[in-house]
């Protein structure tokens, strides 16, 4: 049985026993969820976070280091660049007009006894800029920072350029590494329809019910705007001669990762395992693209803040002008680009985009309480966008070495 398939089934069944749990034995679940669920879901996600930040680094400088020529280099990041913010822009327009549509800030109930959770501070665009330079490369491989490493990466991938063949024997030892690293990604994988399992039976279990019936046009019309921007993805992907099928099949297990953990560096090997072997995508493209969109791309965190800020706005009845629009536009942008790829990193920036749109950061604590629920389906979306983009690079490339 094919690893897809299997997580597959995880995901089902993780579904369907959370809901028994819930519905049937409401009174054991924290006890079960405390000394099973969580302890069999935290040892999988920590043996994924075990392979991410060595797996980004091998990664990268392989990919760099078997690129010759050095404009190649600055072309691709430009191209990549380039269908991000394109793609990104449409996923926030994708979701400020969904939100527009189906009003679902009107068709909330009483939810004056919702729990509220405490808003906490997002990072400032100048903070954000600043925090992605390392200072210590030592500390951004043991803090897991995917930014900062992929810095690291590249200006040792800059200064390997400079050296020249006398740098050869370190990209040797880096090469070898980066062997072992997969198949040590190989052995951690084994265990994720395990993993995946108990994630979503945690989810869905300690989930109630009752919060989910005051806000259920908020949660399908959120995801009705990530299934959108997927059918987007799609057809673009249809219309450049990309088979939508065979891609799908291909990195159905990372898609599959993703949405049980809800963690896009989770997914992170797994990606770029599927793109490799499954998609057959090249590795110079591979290693490069997808480790960048990791720590860069993230569509499903564009649709969530838009999505939100009109939400929120609806529910409290606030007016919106142009100039609070633009503000949601361009904070949206820039906190898409910035939000960590670890749960419930979303719930943390949307106070950036409330504040530079005006809203009440009241409405942080209404959707905090489902943020879970729809939390699989937009790290889907980030992950989907993540490989599609980069799919779109290589596809981009080919056909500029044949017309070379």
């Amino acid at each position: 049985m094919k690893l897809s398939t299997k997580i597959t089934i995880g995901l089902i069944l993780g579904i369907l026993f959370g809901v028994v749990l819930n519905v049937f034995f409401s009174d054991r679940v924290s006890e079960i969820d405390k000394y099973v669920l969580s302890p069999v879901g935290e040892i999988f996600l920590r043996g994924i976070q075990f392979v991410v930040v060595p797996l980004v680094f091998t990664s990268l400088i392989v990919g760099f280091s078997s690129i010759k020529n050095t404009e190649k280099v600055g072309r691709l990041t430009m191209k990549i660049l380039g269908l991000y913010v394109v793609t990104n822009v449409i996923a926030l327009v994708i979701g400020l007009i969904t939100a527009q549509v189906i009003q679902p800030g009107k068709n909330v109930g009483e939810i004056g006894d919702v729990e509220a959770q405490e808003a906490a501070e997002g990072q400032g665009l100048m903070e954000w800029f600043i925090s992605i330079i390392p200072t210590n490369p030592f500390e951004a491989f043991s803090t897991g920072n995917i930014l900062q490493v992929i810095i690291t990466a590249i200006l040792l991938v800059v200064a390997i350029r400079l050296v020249g063949e006398k740098a050869d024997p370190f990209v040797h030892v880096v090469e070898s590494f980066h062997e072992i690293i997969q198949k040590v990604t190989y052995l951690v994988l084994i265990i994720s329809p395990i993993g995946v399992f108990a994630l979503m039976t945690s989810v869905i279990a300690t989930q109630g019910f009752e919060i989910v019936q005051k806000l259920i046009m908020y949660i399908i019309g959120l995801i009705l705007a990530i299934l959108v921007m997927l059918a987007v993805y799609t057809a673009i992907l249809a219309l450049l001669k990309i088979s939508p099928s065979h891609f799908w099949k291909s990195f159905m297990p990372a898609f599959g990762i993703a949405f049980g953990t809800a963690s896009s560096n989770a997914a992170l090997p797994v990606a770029i395992e599927n793109a490799n072997r499954g998609f057959k995508m090249k590795q110079e493209t591979a290693s490069f693209a997808i480790p960048l969109g990791t720590a860069l791309k993230r569509d499903g965190a564009g649709i969530m803040q838009a999505f939100n800020a009109l939400f929120i706005a609806q529910l409290f009845d606030v007016q919106l002008t142009p100039a609070m629009v633009i503000g949601i536009m361009i904070s949206v942008a820039i906190v898409s680009f910035s939000t960590a790829g670890v749960p419930g990193a979303g719930i943390i920036m949307m106070s950036t985009v409330l504040t530079a749109a005006g809203l009440p950061l009241e409405g942080i604590a209404v959707v905090a309480g489902v943020d879970r629920i729809t939390e699989g389906f937009r790290t889907l979306l980030n992950v989907f966008g993540n490989v599609a983009n980069a799919s779109i690079l290589d596809k981009w490339e080919a056909k500029n070495e044949k017309t070379g």
